[in-house]
């Protein structure tokens, strides 16, 4: 769809929305969901996935880095793609391949093929989220209609992720394959509705592909996080760790000099300059790359240390979820009354509160004193902070280029997620100098060697209030023109 044919078609937005779109911003929510709940449900699981499988911590790490590495490695692809070759063939494409990818997943028993669907599976998401995401953005208009359609979609998007824990819980206590098997139904069935209420679209004129982009974004990528993740067991100082840092920096350094050069970049570079999108792209990796961290070490901290069943577990962070799910519907009212940017600051500054209060906790915590505030305040937290930054990352940005702009939002979530992940993996093994298993240590050992995780946790998210609180630059960035021509669109 061109940017002038969407303008038109959104134009005169009426002031109760149709059954069918509705139905449209239904199907591609609930596939949002599906990708929340495949990474919480997982990290519930983690740890009956390494007792069956014989994964120790840093290889249980990439059973979640695995997803969210194919997800966002490879989501700038996928939201460009879905502007050059059509959102609606992109879009159930990639979601058919979920669907298998997720059956397979939950069939195998070899540590290396459940890691491999994973990725799989990520990849498939890097296409169905920056797509389903432009969907919208090319299917309401900009302003309070644009909003409504956005909250609505991040709503589902954030609930899925924190109902997911109790989803997990629910489906580990039977088998931990269930969390892979959980979202095959629901993703064939958003495939059909997909293929009937999905508007046909078409690919934007004169378009082309980065495939040295693609190439390189992933490489660096998992070269770095890798790096990473085998470091406290290689030696920070050996060459094999120096060796990997440096060719990341050097795939990462050609990625960026590809994208100044090719004519069809994965990303404009000048997109960053526009509106608020790099504060809100450093705002996400803020937001869900201390979140997923965090969950990381209390999903191993409860069943591990505490020796609580998934359930259990589940049910202790399920307010989280709760707040999420009945106060996210209306942040958009939140956001047309105060603004995105005042919403983000409360919900970073309700994330680093969590954090720190939840630091307090031992090896006996009371429930009530010692970790419901936290996860009520990183309910709040997501439930304000998601959807603002949403918003905010995508206004102003032309309809031609909203693929770019949800993708770049969406790769900055995950991959900030993995390297915020893969860091916080490297601090807790390194805590607790080798790979020991969890019958061989005390409770007190445990926690101690999750206590680095958490500050970290706590360094990222203050770290993302402060960049929400500093003024705006002004930049002179030339406006687009309401109706591109051709040789625009075609940047």
């Amino acid at each position: 769809m061109t940017s002038s044919a969407s303008s038109a078609a959104v134009a005169a937005e009426p002031a109760r929305w149709p059954r069918s779109r509705w139905i449209l911003l239904l199907v591609v929510s609930v596939v949002l969901a599906l990708d929340g709940l495949d990474v919480s449900m997982v990290g519930v699981a983690l740890p009956s996935i390494g007792q069956e499988l014989g994964l120790d911590t840093a290889a249980l790490q990439w059973i979640v880095s695995g997803y969210v590495l194919g997800y966002g490695s490879l989501l700038l692809l996928g939201g460009r793609l879905a502007d050059l070759l059509g959102r609606r063939r992109i879009f159930l494409i990639a979601l058919a391949v979920f669907a298998l990818a997720s059956l397979i997943g939950g069939l195998v028993s070899d540590p290396l093929l459940v890691i491999g669907m994973r990725f799989v599976k990520g990849v498939a998401a890097a296409f169905t989220a920056p797509t389903g995401f432009s969907i919208i953005t090319t299917n309401f208009a900009e302003g309070p209609a644009r909003n409504k359609a956005i909250s609505i979609f991040s709503t589902f998007g954030a609930s899925g992720y924190s109902l997911g824990l109790i989803v997990g819980g629910l489906m580990t206590t039977v088998s931990w394959r269930w969390t892979f098997l959980f979202s095959v139904p629901f993703a064939l069935i958003a495939v059909i509705m997909g293929a009937i209420f999905v508007p046909k679209d078409r690919p934007e004129p004169g378009g082309g592909h980065d495939l040295a982009g693609a190439i390189t974004l992933p490489a660096g990528m998992l070269i770095l996080v890798y790096t990473l993740v085998s470091a406290p067991d290689v030696g920070w100082t050996a060459p094999r760790t120096i060796g990997g840092f440096a060719l990341a920096a050097a795939i990462l350094v050609a990625f960026g000099v590809i994208e100044t050069r090719v004519r069809h970049p994965l990303i404009r570079f000048g997109i960053l300059r526009q509106g608020w999108v790099a504060r809100a792209n450093l705002s996400i990796v803020a937001l869900f790359g201390s979140y997923l961290s965090f969950q990381f070490i209390v999903t191993l901290y409860l069943q591990s240390v505490l020796g609580w069943q998934p359930l259990s577990m589940a049910l202790a962070l399920l307010p989280a979820g709760l707040l999420v799910a009945f106060t996210a519907p209306f942040a958009d009212r939140l956001i047309n009354r105060v603004g995105s940017r005042k919403l983000i600051m409360v919900g970073l500054g309700a994330l680093a509160l969590g954090y720190v209060l939840f630091l307090r906790v031992g090896t006996s915590p009371n429930y009530l004193v010692d970790i419901l505030p936290s996860v009520i305040l990183l309910g709040v937290g997501f439930a304000l902070g998601f959807p603002s930054i949403s918003v905010q990352a995508t206004s102003g940005i032309k309809d031609s280029e909203q693929g770019l702009a949800a993708g770049l939002l969406q790769t900055s979530t995950q991959v900030g997620a993995a390297l915020v992940l893969a860091v916080t993996t490297a601090l807790v093994v390194g805590g607790g100098h080798g790979a020991a298993a969890p019958a061989a240590r005390s409770a007190e050992e445990m926690l101690a060697q999750f206590r680095p995780g958490l500050f970290l946790a706590v360094a990222v998210a203050a770290a993302g209030l402060v960049i929400a609180l500093l003024p705006r630059r002004t930049v002179a960035v030339a406006e687009p023109d309401p109706e591109p021509t051709p040789e625009l669109e075609r940047v």
